[in-house]
């Protein structure tokens, strides 16, 4: 079993359903290698509660049978060599139900998605079973996926379980504040450079060795011509897409390299925005890219403006797309040095850009929640428009106050000219002229006195590395 750590909230979400009592049935889901099993499995046997565990394959439809009789089998039978062969799945169920019987058992179906591809006709067979026979006895019946695709299915208006799932817990990437425990020799610095490569995805990041440098594993993990970085990015978009992943992929590569809008990933690609509209969402709604639009847009018009970009969710396929796939063929010739030297000299920007940005404004959502905010903000992002960006905002319409941020990654202390230059453009950000405004800065390196002067003169607040670190690690641990 993986690692556990960082999933404290997920571990009480499960808890507080199964206080409920009675029958539950629950759909757990996310991306592949995030810690699903791992999760599920310390959650169960923490309950103290008979546990059936069973991990469908991609196989043939008598084969996947089976081998859910055979974990039903080594449960109600430890040490039979043998398990009965059924020709459907009603048989199947109602066989689990017998043996089963009033006993608060949690049974776990995981990687139902596959057991589903090589049988279309098991969700509805389950939740007859469902319906007839679990409901009303005193077990906890949980379905696990990876297939994300297939589990929007799954859970659609016309889908035969519709309905019938008691809780659904998506179980996204461990926070920031997690790789700590993963890499404890690590400074802040390398986990945040770390993180906008591996994300918080427990099975890349216990490849990474805090004894080598950050670069070290790069070369190593990702500039192989085997292993597992290699096919990943296929493996993953091929888990939520079932068809014309030719052109999904191709989205995402425009995506990595810069094209934020339809109009400019249309004509990287040669295709109409027209077209790419269905992929563009498609994609948004499996959660690999996000469309943002600047904070300050008003509450009314943000359905309908067309003021977006798209940025890749995912930081693995982010920097794969950025710098690897456009590399294979230095990959191929194993010239590692050659590659790595390429991306170094754009890795500190593409750090910053990334993982450090969305790291603060976690930091500021974090002090939202804690009320640590001179008021109380209705959303958290950035501003972009032909005259100014801005890295946080965040604001509240109806108090008229907003916050602006600004976040360097540069190696030097951040001097007095960044505050003043985020002074005099907020002008061209604040929605009007009688709103009140405030100002944080970010900065992996710290601040001169000359800009602590300068920020306290404005009242602006000063946010170095090791604090944000801190902060985000407190904000965990209390959450």
């Amino acid at each position: 079993m993986g690692r556990f750590v960082g999933r404290q909230r997920d571990l009480n979400e499960l808890n507080t359903v199964l206080a409920q009592g009675g029958s539950q049935f629950i759909l757990i889901y996310g991306r592949r290698r995030v810690g699903k099993t791992t999760l599920i499995l310390q959650w169960a046997r923490q309950t103290g509660r008979p546990v059936i565990y069973w991990v469908a394959t991609r196989d043939t439809l008598a084969q996947v049978r089976l081998g859910f009789m055979q974990a039903l089998w080594a449960w109600a039978y430890p040490g039979s060599q043998a398990a009965p062969r059924f020709d459907t799945w009603a048989e199947a169920f109602e066989t689990a139900a017998n043996l089963i019987g009033d006993q608060p058992v949690i049974l776990i179906m995981d990687e139902f998605s596959y057991a589903a591809e090589s049988d279309p006709s098991l969700p509805s067979n389950l939740q007859a079973a469902w319906d007839h026979m679990f409901k009303d006895r005193n077990v906890t019946l949980v379905l696990a996926g990876s297939h994300i695709g297939m589990v929007v299915d799954l859970i659609g208006y016309h889908a035969p379980l519709y309905g019938r799932f008691t809780a659904q817990l998506p179980v996204d990437p461990l926070p920031f504040p997690a790789l700590r425990d993963f890499l404890p020799r690590y400074t802040a610095a390398e986990r945040v450079a770390v993180y906008a490569v591996a994300g918080g995805i427990p099975a890349y990041l216990e490849r990474f060795s805090d004894t080598e440098s950050v670069g070290a594993n790069i070369q190593r993990l990702f500039m192989r011509r085997a292993g597992m970085f290699r096919s990943e990015p296929f493996i993953l978009v091929g888990d939520v897409i079932r068809r014309e992943t030719q052109t999904y992929e191709a989205v995402l590569k425009a995506v990595a390299a810069g094209k934020r809008t339809p109009q400019e990933i249309g004509v990287m690609l040669g295709l109409s925005s027209s077209y790419l509209s269905p992929y563009l969402k498609q994609l948004e709604l499996l959660h690999l890219i996000e469309r943002r639009l600047p904070a300050t847009i008003p509450p009314e018009q943000r359905q309908t403006s067309r003021n977006s970009r798209y940025h890749l969710a995912d930081p693995y396929l982010r920097f794969y797309f950025r710098f690897i796939q456009p590399n294979l063929g230095l990959v191929e010739q194993e010239l590692t040095d050659m590659l790595w030297q390429r991306i170094a000299e754009q890795f500190r920007a593409f750090v910053g850009l990334t993982a450090f940005e969305n790291l603060c404004r976690e930091w500021t959502l974090v002090q939202a929640r804690a009320r640590q905010l001179p008021f109380s903000p209705e959303i958290v992002g950035s501003h972009w428009s032909r005259d100014a960006q801005v890295d946080v905002v965040t604001l509240n319409w109806r108090e008229k106050a907003i916050l602006l941020g600004e976040c360097k990654w540069g190696v030097n202390a951040v001097g007095r000219s960044v505050i003043r230059e985020l002074v005099e453009k907020s002008p061209k950000v604040v929605p009007e002229d009688d709103w009140q405004a405030h100002y944080v800065f970010f900065a992996r390196a710290g601040f001169t006195d000359a800009a602590r002067a300068e920020a306290e003169v404005v009242g602006a607040q000063l946010v170095d590395l090791a604090t944000l670190d801190a902060d985000l690690r407190r904000a965990l641990a209390e959450g």
